[in-house]
């Protein structure tokens, strides 16, 4: 059944062998036993207690009765549980309640998680975000009332910026905050598509909120944050009178129905108060933190649940028995076996494999880089990987999940019509799977933030330390026996792309600037497969050694026989091919996408609205 979540063989490869953690004193008690010991736990408490509510979150969801939001039951229980672990402030500082593990290790614990229930972890990615919020810019005052009791999920959080009119365009909100002679705000307005917004997992659940000031500035100049709690809170840290945070409605989704999505109004009911969080005119720099973070999140969702995808579809490839093996040609006699020796349906389970493996390596990756900022005393070093978590971000986001739905597809195809049905797990997870293209800044966003910000960021020189990171690795495999030729081939693609890169920077600062972001999107999946190519070299530069030390040799004959009857090595032959594959059949499709992109064919400037079609 642990296997029906993430590879527990590769979760370790990846903490140990490939990616690690980072070597400081902060870290000196997470050694391989404890973190091992923490990844069974978290393996454990998914699979035994979150897996279980999976199906209860999607046919019973969320219910909405007079302005109350009721969860499934068996949610409750997960969240006990999920708190008393204290599993939610997991990589925070003990001094907020926190456990204080390297982020890596988190990576490895939320991947079973949100893997085992995406609707149900939706509830923690909210609250711990609004709690680093509180951490990063509030007043004494709103870190005693609200950050321990966010921390342990006493409490809850969400996160409101959308509003019907305005959408991604946040600037245009018409949410108010009216100065009260006590200091505090009086809050009026409406939010959407708020996840988590209502429900019974906690006691109270604190808002932040984007307004705008009376008086302040149009657009995003004039934003400020502020914290509303759903209950007033008292001096001494006790639940005052209801806030007027009224729930008018859930949205009837495609997926995620354990998590409810609510539509709240603000101040409608009678008065709703607030509190400034940070500065005046700063909520978006400010809320900004909380959607970096969020957008990590929803690239591990997504990946979480690709990961669920394919193991799920690699179980079922190997158990359902169909057809005959081509090679038993005319024999009529021959036996049906199981559908993973079919060319095509291996040819499936590879890209997922692929995808999975390159979206395992590069959010740890990700993830340990967030440990280096925290840790190291190197100037340098701690604003070059600061830069590189940006330039990571909408690639973390984007191009994983537009991949993880891509992932999870492949998943109900595997497994035929019953991938189509509601009796097994794949087609829920590839509708859950949907949303996190759009949650947090659409894809498409993602795709005009890596043009139009990251690339140009630190003038280029963030992206160029970037590139310098791919490069560093691609030099370092052209020395290891049994991949040389495939860090050729990366190399030459790299080389190509980074011309590519410096086309489109000077494109979109240019009179074509309009043609540069109709390819926007097509240059971030461009992006996204170098980084793979990137993360699945590495690991095979990594196998590669330790496979020929197993096989007595890198010679295909060898590796066969031995990968056929040791688990070790058939690990390790499974990452050269998982390089081989993505390199030697994907990577060629993304010249191709170059050549597209460096073209800039006009056509989606020069096509009128009318040529799309009559009203």
């Amino acid at each position: 059944m642990a296997q029906l979540i993430a590879d527990r063989r590769d979760v370790d490869f990846v903490l140990h062998e490939q990616i690690g953690t980072v070597d400081h004193e902060l870290f000196e008690e997470f050694n391989k036993k404890t973190i091992d010991l923490i990844v069974s736990e978290a393996r454990n408490l998914a699979i035994k207690e979150i897996l279980p509510t999976f199906k209860d979150g999607d046919e019973i969801g969320c219910k909405l009765e007079n302005g109350k939001v009721t969860t499934p039951d068996s949610f409750k229980r997960a969240w006990e549980l999920f708190c008393e672990g204290e599993w939610l402030a997991m990589c925070d500082d003990p001094e907020v309640g926190g456990q204080g593990m390297p982020k890596t290790v988190g990576c490895a614990a939320l991947e079973y998680m949100v893997g085992a229930n995406s609707a149900f972890m939706l509830y923690y990615g909210m609250t711990h975000g609004a709690a680093k919020l509180v951490e990063a810019f509030g007043d004494e005052t709103q870190k005693k009332l609200y950050m321990k009791k966010m921390f342990s999920g006493e409490w809850g959080g969400t996160m409101l910026l959308t509003e019907p009119e305005a959408g991604s365009d946040v600037g245009a909100l018409t949410t108010t905050a009216t100065l009260k002679e006590d200091g505090t705000y009086a809050i009026n307005g409406s939010k959407i598509f708020i996840s988590a917004g209502e429900h019974d997992l906690c006691d109270n659940i604190i808002h932040p909120v984007l307004a705008r000031i009376d008086g302040s500035p149009a657009g995003t100049k004039g934003i400020s944050l502020f914290l509303v709690p759903k209950y007033l809170v008292n001096e001494d840290g006790s639940l005052g009178e209801f806030n007027n945070v009224v729930c008018t409605g859930l949205e009837e989704k495609m997926g995620i129905h354990g998590n409810a999505t609510a539509s709240l109004s603000l101040g409608d009911k009678g008065e709703c108060i607030g509190t400034l969080l940070g500065e005046v005119n700063k909520g978006m720099p400010e809320m900004f933190q909380m959607m970096n973070e969020a957008r990590a999140f929803v690239g591990m969702q997504g990946f979480a649940v690709a990961s669920a995808s394919y193991m799920y579809s690699l179980e079922y490839a190997r158990t359902r028995i169909q057809g005959r093996n081509m090679n038993a040609g005319k024999d009529a006699t021959a036996k049906s076996v199981p559908i993973i020796q079919h060319p095509d349906v291996k040819r499936q389970l590879m890209n997922m494999k692929v995808y999975t493996e390159g979206m395992r390596s590069l959010l740890y990756y990700y993830g340990k880089c967030q440990d280096i900022v925290h840790t190291t005393e190197d100037a340098e070093l701690k604003a070059n990987t600061a830069a590189l978590i940006e330039v990571l971000t909408p690639i973390a986001k984007g191009y994983v999940t537009d991949r993880a739905l891509e992932v999870c597809s492949h998943g109900v195809q595997v497994y035929g019509g019953y991938g189509y049905v509601q009796e097994y797990p794949v087609e829920q997870l590839m509708r859950d799977s949907r949303i996190f293209m759009i949650y947090e800044g659409t894809n498409g966003i993602q795709a005009m933030d890596l043009l139009g910000r990251k690339l140009s960021m630190n003038k280029g020189a963030s992206f160029a330390y970037f590139l310098d990171q791919i490069k560093q690795t691609v030099e370092e495999a052209k020395g290891v026996e049994g991949v040389e030729t495939l860090a050729d081939n990366v190399a030459a693609v790299v080389a190509r792309y980074e011309e590519l890169a410096a086309n489109m920077a000077q494109r979109s600062r240019s009179e074509d600037f309009m043609n540069a972001y109709a390819f926007a999107h097509p240059f971030l999946e461009i992006t996204g497969d170098v980084t793979f190519a990137w993360m699945l070299l590495w690991r095979a530069m990594v196998a590669a050694p330790k496979l020929a030390k197993k096989a007595g040799g890198l010679d295909p004959e060898k590796i066969a026989a031995k990968a056929a009857k040791n688990k070790d090595a058939a690990f390790y032959a499974g990452q050269i091919h998982s390089a081989r594959f993505f390199i030697n059949t994907i990577l060629p499709a993304t010249c191709g996408k170059m050549d597209a992109v460096q073209e800039g064919d006009t056509c989606l400037e020069e096509i009128s609205e009318l040529s799309f079609g009559s009203k």
